[in-house]
């Protein structure tokens, strides 16, 4: 038993002893990860990092399609989440909302995959209205977006009219000024609009403050308008003068927990893609020319 233990022991030392995350250690040891947190929690006890790392369990446990166990690991990290926050609030630190916000997706996912669909999305909506006002909002709203917007229609978009542009089909290029993955989507999203902006595609590039510019360096909304601007302006302008609404209201009303998310309304104003991430050229084409097919008929 000694022996069988020291592999956790001695990741565990590693934690304690340097500022490393235990989700990163038990993330670099998959086949130790339950011992090491064993190890962990009867030296630490449950701590917010302890439950967040122990959530990462159940998201892999989810990719491996092993649902039931998904679905426990789930109701666990939530029991914990809840305990914890009978004396600290959510947002106190970073290892709580993470850690919930992925016991809630894990719950809702698992669900749909073994036929609960209805169900998930009653308790998606449940706790996008029992977390209002917190960080994790914008995960949950993602998580019900892709189970329920599609075929709906598109909600309001703030500093923007999107009626002004029905008979249209409109793509929404949610963006941050800090996100690689954005500058790496942006050619898909021009060459759309230089195929298809002449046949009437609309592309609107919505994005939202952060409080920080380059570095992270802390930054009033001014400030950071300015910069925001700057960064469109050397990465960005190639799609020309779109509109770029700034609205942090708009983030959480499509969910916009992942930068990019795309999102795809026909011209009816009605919800036919939603896309948490960066997509290709051509997933995203052969949805426009049947939009706009339909339209030219």
């Amino acid at each position: 038993m000694r022996q069988a233990l020291q592999p956790a022991l001695f990741l565990c030392c590693i934690a304690y002893a340097q500022s490393v995350s235990l989700v990163a250690i038990v993330k670099a040891d998959p086949a130790n990860a339950k011992r090491v947190l064993s190890q962990y929690r009867s030296v630490r006890g449950t701590t917010p990092e302890y439950i967040d790392a122990l959530s990462w369990l159940g998201r892999e446990e989810l990719a491996a399609r092993d649902f039931g166990s998904a679905e426990q690991n789930a109701v666990e990290v939530r029991k914990l989440c809840l305990d914890q926050l009978t004396k600290r609030k959510l947002d106190a630190e970073p290892n709580l909302p993470e850690a919930l916000g992925a016991s809630i997706e894990v719950q809702a996912q698992a669900a749909v995959a073994q036929g609960r669909r209805d169900e998930a999305v009653v308790f998606l909506k449940g706790e996008v209205g029992r977390w209002r006002g917190t960080s994790i909002v914008p995960r949950i709203q993602k998580n019900l977006n892709l189970l329920a917007l599609e075929g709906k229609p598109a909600p309001a978009l703030e500093g923007e009219s999107l009626a002004k542009h029905r008979g249209h089909p409109v793509l929404l290029f949610f963006w941050a000024h800090w996100c690689s993955d954005c500058k790496a989507e942006i050619a898909v999203i021009a060459q759309l609009e230089k195929t298809y902006g002449p046949r009437g595609l609309v592309v609107i590039a919505p994005t939202q403050h952060y409080g920080y510019v380059a570095g992270g360096v802390d930054a009033g909304r001014d400030a950071e308008t300015k910069y925001i601007k700057a960064i469109y302006g050397q990465y960005y302008s190639v799609l020309g003068s779109i509109e770029v609404p700034v609205s942090e209201a708009n983030f959480l009303s499509y969910g916009v927990s992942t930068t990019p998310t795309l999102v795809l309304i026909d011209a009816l104003g009605i919800v036919r893609l939603y896309n948490p991430g960066n997509a290709t050229y051509a997933q995203l084409a052969g949805r426009v020319q049947r939009l706009l097919v339909r339209i030219e008929k």
